[in-house]
Order: structure tokens, then C-alpha cells, then sequence
């Protein structure tokens, strides 16, 4: 059975290619949009070939990229998920037609040197990556970004570092730079030494969640490993309950326990300084807001109390 792209996302390409003839406009001479309307024309029409790899690897068997292939989970021709056991190498680049032949009739091809834009490489992709996983993909930001699934992704290898737990942060914060820059400030979660990933949290190819989050909410997020902190409290603190975010940054911060601001700065955002009985002190210049930890010095608890008396987070 032939893969076939998504009349979604090449629709358009699809109704311009009627107006192409292969035999009557040299390859090179085609516009970027017809070239690939021609090729995803092939790939969902053309005859693919009996010979399979064999053909193509007559020509690529001495390209190391090409045959790293043959390392991973896509060359295994023994499992039947792979496209080495189906339709081989034009299960993904399409139909050969005349490339073998002088070279001369491009196929489909990904990452930097593709003639097919991002969303169009993608349908190729998700013609078998069609899961529970990939649901919210058309709606997530690396789609709407046309982020190709061959700029995280490498297939041509044993393991692809975007599913590696060891490589998976690097191939995310090769984008994602201002994160990559809180990862290494002085408090931050684990995440450069890869004792902690970004999937942990985010889901790359996209949630039903606000930034891709697994979990429905921040604070759900946070709770899978922070769970003290989820409540409920017979005294609660509204910040706490609302968003974890408004007061911690995630990803790192350069104050203690990845707060945003330091404490009296932050609290003060919402609680006016004025008239607190604190400032009243025996010593000039010196009060409770400017000492240790500032106002975590009496209000403690501030994720919320379970005492009788701690309805202002004292104890």
C-alpha cells in the first residue's frame, strides 16, 4: 500500500500541478512550487520500483550518511513497522522514476537541502507516525512555525539524539537559546547535566496545554514532582494556587530557589511595604524586609499552612 501525503497540507500544490507535464518542462526549469507539487504528484501516484533499495543503493552504498540508516529502527527490514520492510527507501523519498538514470529527476529529500517545505516533508512523516502522540501536532508552535520534523529528528543514525535522554536538551536549546541560558544560571533544575529533560515536561509535538506542557496545567506540571506543595491548605496563598510561575521561573533563575525576583522585591509586587508593623525597629536603617530572607523570615510557609493559626503563613 502507498503512503500518501495530506491532501490538507498540499491541497493547494496538488490543483497546480495538473498544469505540469514532466515530459514537456525540464526539471530544472520548474519553479520551487512546482517542483514540489510535481514531487508529491509522484509520491502519491507514481509506480515505485521492484527492486527497492537495491537500486538506489547501486549509487549510495559508499555514502556513510545513506547507509547509517541500516543502524537504527527504520533500516531493520525483519521489523514490520519499518519502512525497509515495506517499500524501502521510497517509502519516505518516493518513487525513483528516472533519478537513477543520469540523475537528473530530483526525489523527495528533508532537512536543509529538501525542495519540499516543512509541512509538506512532515505529511511524510506522520503517513506512519500517526499516533496519540502526534494528535495535537497541527495546532502545536513547532507546526505553525513549519519547524520539518528532520530539524530535531535524525533518521540515518543508531539513535537520534532527539530521543536520547543525553542528547534530547541539546537538540531542544539548539532554538530554545534563552532557556538554555536559565539552565545554567546558579538555580535551576538538573537540566545540564541531563538528570532532567525538557520532554519531562513538554510535549514537542504539541498538548492540548499552554507551552506544550504534558500536563493540563503549570501547576500540574510542577506537582508531578513537587507534590508537597499541591495542597489543598486550610490557610492558602492565592499566587500559589493560581500559577506556580508567578513567582518561580522553571527553567532557572540567578535567585535562590529560581524566584523571579528576590524576596522583599517579589512579594511586594502584591503587598504594599506601608504600615507593616516590621518596620518599627530598635535599630535605624535595619528591619525585617532586609534581613536573611526577608519576609520568608516570619511567613515561612508561603506555599500555605495546615495550622489553626497560620492564616498569615507564619507557621
Amino acid at each position: 500500500m502507498k503512503p500518501i501525503l495530506s491532501t490538507v497540507a498540499i491541497g493547494a500544490l496538488l490543483i497546480s500541478s495538473l498544469f505540469i507535464t514532466a515530459t514537456a518542462t525540464p526539471w530544472e526549469n520548474l519553479s520551487s512550487e512546482q517542483l514540489e507539487a510535481s514531487l508529491v504528484k509522484k509520491f502519491n501516484e507514481g509506480d515505485y520500483s521492484k527492486k527497492g533499495a537495491d537500486s538506489c543503493l547501486m549509487c549510495h552504498q559508499k555514502n556513510d550518511t545513506v547507509m547509517a540508516l541500516f543502524d537504527g529502527k527504520h533500516g531493520q527490514v525483519t521489523n514490520k513497522k519499518s519502512p525497509m520492510a515495506g517499500l524501502q527507501c521510497e517509502a519516505c523519498h518516493g518513487p525513483q522514476g528516472k533519478h537513477n538514470r543520469g540523475g537528473k529527476e530530483p526525489m523527495i529529500s528533508f532537512a536543509k537541502d529538501s525542495k519540499l517545505s516543512a509541512p509538506t516533508q512532515n505529511t511524510v512523516c506522520q503517513s506512519c507516525h500517526n499516533d496519540p502522540e502526534q494528535m495535537a501536532w497541527h495546532t502545536s508552535t513547532h507546526n505553525l512555525e513549519e519547524i520539518a520534523c528532520s530539524d530535531c529528528h535524525t533518521i540515518h543514525a543508531a539513535k537520534d539524539p532527539a530521543l536520547d535522554k543525553l542528547h534530547v536538551n541539546d537538540t531542544c536549546t539548539a532554538c530554545h537559546t534563552k532557556e538554555k541560558a536559565d539552565m545554567s544560571k546558579r538555580s535551576s533544575h538538573p537540566m545540564q547535566w541531563n538528570q532532567m529533560t525538557c520532554i519531562d515536561c513538554h510535549a514537542p509535538h504539541g498538548s492540548m496545554s499552554e507551552s506544550a506542557l504534558k500536563q493540563p496545567t503549570v501547576n500540574d506540571t510542577c506537582y508531578s514532582c513537587h507534590s508537597e506543595k499541591r495542597g489543598p491548605f486550610l490557610w492558602e496563598h492565592a499566587p500559589v494556587t493560581e500559577n506556580c510561575v508567578s513567582c518561580h521561573n522553571p527553567h532557572g533563575s540567578v535567585n535562590d530557589s529560581m524566584l523571579t525576583q528576590r524576596a522583599p522585591q517579589l512579594c511586594q509586587q502584591c503587598h504594599a511595604p506601608d504600615g507593616h508593623a516590621s518596620r518599627v525597629t530598635s535599630e535605624a536603617g535595619m528591619d525585617a524586609f532586609g534581613g536573611a530572607k526577608s519576609c520568608l523570615n516570619c511567613h515561612s510557609q508561603i506555599h500555605g499552612s495546615n495550622h489553626p493559626s497560620g492564616s498569615l503563613l507564619q507557621r
